[in-house]
């Protein structure tokens, strides 16, 4: 497999175009940046970048995309304009050390009241929040077990939290869960958990998962962090179990509606950290190295025709798992 033209739409550095051209050295690479790949579309092969679902249609010769997101929903929400056979990957594998370190400090936060120190620093006020929670000795759920949330429950395991995981297929349980279970063991485990993390794609079986019923069954004490997307959460839902003291608190760095607008009730919502949608992206810059690393890996698996690296099932909407 030789000659194929590779359209690369991301803003990279020269040591960066040596990573990907080493790894195919027969491909013709084109480098546009991120915003000007339009005019080249129509010659790649294969695309390095975040192309929008609508402009596939103008890659009339493309045979894989190469995206440097971890969620694909985009895609899987518009498969009529993905090209028949046209081979997706996305970026899971790079996003993990950024966005368990964002989910670690948001638990410390809101178990250690430093949420409501900040407000009362911003309104000069001296006074105690009370008692606080701890890692060590806790229980922590990872609903969802790919990169992301892999990582976020080895750091809890090495913090001292006992770590369920849930994922959609039976596997191998890592060294660092207590158990793993599926989706099915959800209500039974929402009970036991001081910390639950929705690490999720959204696919329609991950909508509005999480409701007031499911709040319920969860500890007056715990704490829910999303990262995922925000449709795994019913918000008024979320903001009534956090105004009731259903739950203790809450992070999120994605919403439903997203943006959130101004006047949502979720900004005034009781013990929540609420982000832009900003714990992954490129903010971390070794988030982008890996997606770098990862679309060399995969150049050379595809001049050799192996099975790609994060290879997307378009009609399930996420990663197909190989073991």
């Amino acid at each position: 497999m030789a000659g194929k033209k590779v359209l690369v739409a991301l803003d990279v550095e020269e040591r960066h175009k040596k990573t990907l051209e080493s790894a195919y050295p027969e491909g013709e690479f084109i480098y546009c940046g991120s915003k000007g790949y339009e005019p080249f579309l129509s010659q790649a092969n294969i695309i390095i970048g975040d192309i929008k679902p609508a402009m596939l249609r103008q890659a009339v010769n493309l045979e894989w995309l190469q995206t440097p997101n971890a969620g694909v929903d985009p895609f899987t929400s518009n498969i009529d304009m993905i090209p028949e056979n046209l081979i997706l990957t996305c970026a899971t594998g790079s996003y993990g050390l950024a966005i368990s370190e964002y989910m670690l400090g948001c638990v410390l936060s809101l178990m250690k009241h430093l949420d409501r120190y900040r407000i009362n620093q911003t309104k000069h006020l001296w006074k105690d929040e009370g008692h606080v929670t701890s890692i060590q000795g806790s229980t922590t759920l990872v609903v969802g077990m790919g990169d992301i949330g892999s990582d976020f429950g080895r750091k809890m395991h090495l913090l001292g939290s006992t770590v369920y995981g849930i994922r959609r297929h039976q596997a191998p349980k890592p060294d660092w869960a207590e158990a793993v279970y599926t989706m099915d063991a959800l209500d039974d485990l929402l009970g036991r958990a001081d910390i639950v993390a929705l690490c999720l794609p959204k696919t329609p079986s991950t909508i509005h998962l999480m409701d007031m019923a499911k709040f319920r069954k969860m500890k007056k004490t715990a704490i829910l962090v999303n990262i995922g997307r925000g449709a795994a959460i019913m918000t008024d839902d979320l903001c009534t179990a956090l105004n009731q003291h259903i739950i203790a608190g809450a992070a999120v760095d994605v919403t439903d509606p997203e943006p959130l607008p101004p006047d949502h009730p979720l900004w005034d919502a009781e013990n929540i950290i609420i982000t832009p949608h900003t714990s992954g992206q490129n903010h971390l810059p070794e988030t982008f190295e890996r997606i770098i690393r990862l679309s060399a890996r995969n150049l050379a698996l595809y001049k050799e025709g192996k099975p790609l690296e994060s290879q997307v099932d378009l009609k399930a909407g996420y990663r197909i798992y190989r073991g």
